[in-house]
């Protein structure tokens, strides 16, 4: 089987189709760092069973497109199981780790594909230390109920009970039904998000405010190309939930970009990059993937610089960081000051 993937991710999309003994097919990315849905459709061959996409840094991918394109390939759809059967297409699997409190079409993630999984790893908007959260969406004929509970038991191992099921009087006994998996969330780090979950508008709306005070100032410069958002999609539905502020550095090199980062680390401003694409990590290149086959990817990545972004950040802080990367620039680009 093969999995339509996007180049520009994090590893772990394209692990989990590994993992299952199945192929990532990488598609290249557009400039808003989501899949190319206009590159798709070369890619799918009769032994394309999902496409996943991924909402880099809290902005949807183009899920409307896609569904369009999954109807219109129905007829190259070749099912082997059961459920790719009543399914009848290729399923499209969200990989929405970033995008928890984005919109898209004015409605919040967790509905906009067949499966929609997010996580809640420490560093992410809401969190419960580890863990995540698998949405499901599938049409008639499944029963997303009964999945659910299928789930479950897989993630414990195959089990028919809980811990807490067995530990009612008289309910000692179980049952290992399915070759499963230990993938259940503890309880307390369940709890941790519940605390999370209640306050998450609040957090949003800090993430926000952090989000749109670099915007303005970087608005200000040639040089700068902001993030996707609907600050530059004006007329877009979505809404990102400004997990992260993926600034590009407009005619940088790799090696300029790599220098500006070892600049402002000096200065005690933490940044990142998200994401070295796929095919320039050894376990793809020695898989055969290619990043000259991915221009777009390798684009964004090469002068991108992930900034901090959390809703402690206070207006002095910001104006801070933004001094750190615009001192940084000046540094590293000769004749800077054409360019603002």
């Amino acid at each position: 089987d093969e999995v339509i993937v996007p180049a520009y991710t994090y590893s772990a999309t394209a692990l989990a189709v590994l993992h299952v003994g199945a192929i990532p097919v990488m598609v290249d990315a557009k400039e808003d760092f989501t899949i190319d849905s206009e590159l798709i459709a070369e890619f799918i061959t009769p032994l394309t069973k999902a496409i996943i996409t991924v909402d880099i840094g809290g902005w949807p991918a183009d899920y409307s497109s896609i569904y369009k394109l999954v109807e219109i390939k129905k007829s190259v759809f070749i099912p082997k199981t059961k459920e790719q059967e009543m399914l009848g297409r290729i399923l499209i699997l969200a990989d929405a780790a970033h995008s928890f409190g984005a919109t898209y079409n004015d409605i919040k993630i967790g509905t906009n594909a067949d499966l929609v999984i997010f996580s809640l790893h420490a560093v992410k908007n809401l969190t419960t230390a580890e863990g995540g959260v698998i949405c499901l969406n599938l049409p008639e004929p499944f029963d997303n109920l009964e999945l659910k509970k299928f789930l479950k038991m897989y993630a414990l191992n195959g089990q028919s009970k809980d811990a807490f099921s067995k530990s009612i009087p008289g309910s000692w006994k179980y049952d290992i039904a399915v070759q499963g998996f230990k993938f259940n969330m503890p309880d307390v780090c369940a709890a941790i998000g519940l605390a999370q979950l209640n306050k998450y508008d609040t957090l949003l709306n800090e993430r926000k405010r952090v989000f749109s005070a670099y915007h303005d100032y970087f608005a200000q410069t040639k040089w700068a190309i902001a993030p996707p958002s609907e600050l530059i999609y004006i007329d877009s539905n979505n809404e990102s939930c400004y997990h992260l502020y993926l600034l590009r550095i407009r005619n940088i090199s790799e090696d300029e970009r790599d220098l500006m980062i070892q600049k402002i680390s000096k200065t005690g401003v933490a940044v990142n990059v998200h994401f070295i694409p796929m095919p320039m990590l050894t376990l793809f290149k020695n898989l055969g993937y290619k990043i000259e086959n991915y221009p777009v990817a390798y684009k964004n990545y090469a002068c991108e610089i992930s900034l901090p972004i959390y809703p402690q950040l206070n207006q002095e802080e910001i104006d801070f960081i933004c001094n750190s990367i615009t001192n940084a620039y000046h540094a590293v680009i000769k004749n800077s000051s054409t360019n603002l």
